[in-house]
């Protein structure tokens, strides 16, 4: 499984626990274990998608609008 199905199906799961979220607030119950699974989801995709600090700078020192204008 590449790197960008693995992104997909954690967003598929993540949309899926958001919906039984929604439902359970819904419905007035807790929803604490799903909670700590969207939790869990959402730090496996900042890990997998995450930029090291030499990408960052890069970035910071390459952009176009380094003094973005204010009109």
């Amino acid at each position: 499984m590449s790197q960008t199905q693995y992104l997909k199906m954690l967003e598929k799961e993540i949309q899926k626990i958001n919906k039984r979220i929604d439902l359970k607030i819904l419905q007035g119950q807790a929803y604490s274990k799903e909670a700590r699974d969207h939790k869990l989801l959402l730090q496996k995709v900042r890990y997998h998608t995450k930029r090291s600090f030499a990408e960052r700078m890069i970035h910071l020192f390459f952009r176009k609008d380094i003094y973005p204008s204010h009109a």
